[in-house]
């Protein structure tokens, strides 16, 4: 009644200390980015969003991700097997093989990177927004009830009042 009663602008609102109202926003600031960035840096390390439902099913089920061939090793084992058809002393194959060397390290420089992003970057980002992000949200809504029943106890009080002084005058 007394949340409907301010919407209406027919009740009185406590209003919050100006600091804290800074804070509550910088909070909503905080939360607002941090899932912006946090999409973002997942749609870098896994452009395919097909794969990123899967990741994130196995995630929700507390289940392994498998692990998946990067582009660049899939691109190296390509060209290992075709040097191995062109044969590997010809000047084609010996360079198909160099070139796939180097692609299989570089692919598996980005699994590690990936690896290494998701454990330091990632997995903090998503503890605040389902932890700590949690409990403010929590504590913001038992204060705010706390705030409409302090409201709703001052408007009974001040119609006691009212009345008793409209009493006293008769």
């Amino acid at each position: 009644l007394q949340f409907t009663e301010e919407k209406l602008g027919q009740a009185e609102k406590t209003e919050l200390d100006a600091h804290f109202e800074n804070l509550l926003a910088r909070a909503d600031c905080t939360k607002n980015w941090t899932e912006k960035i946090l999409r973002q840096t997942e749609v870098l390390l896994q452009p395919n969003p097909s794969a990123r439902v899967e990741e994130f099913l196995y995630e929700k089920l507390d289940r392994k991700v498998p692990s998946r061939v990067t582009n660049g090793e899939l691109l190296a084992q390509y060209m290992t097997e075709a040097a191995n058809d062109f044969g590997p002393g010809t000047p084609y194959g010996k360079t198909l093989i160099k070139v796939g060397e180097t692609q299989r390290r570089l692919g598996a420089a980005e699994r590690e990177f990936i690896r290494s992003a998701s454990i330091s970057f990632l997995t903090p980002l998503r503890n605040f927004l389902e932890g700590d992000w949690r409990t403010i949200s929590k504590e913001r809504r038992i204060l705010q009830n706390r705030r409409l029943d302090l409201d709703a106890c001052k408007a009974r009080v001040k119609k006691a009042k009212a009345a008793e002084a409209k009493a006293a005058v008769t």
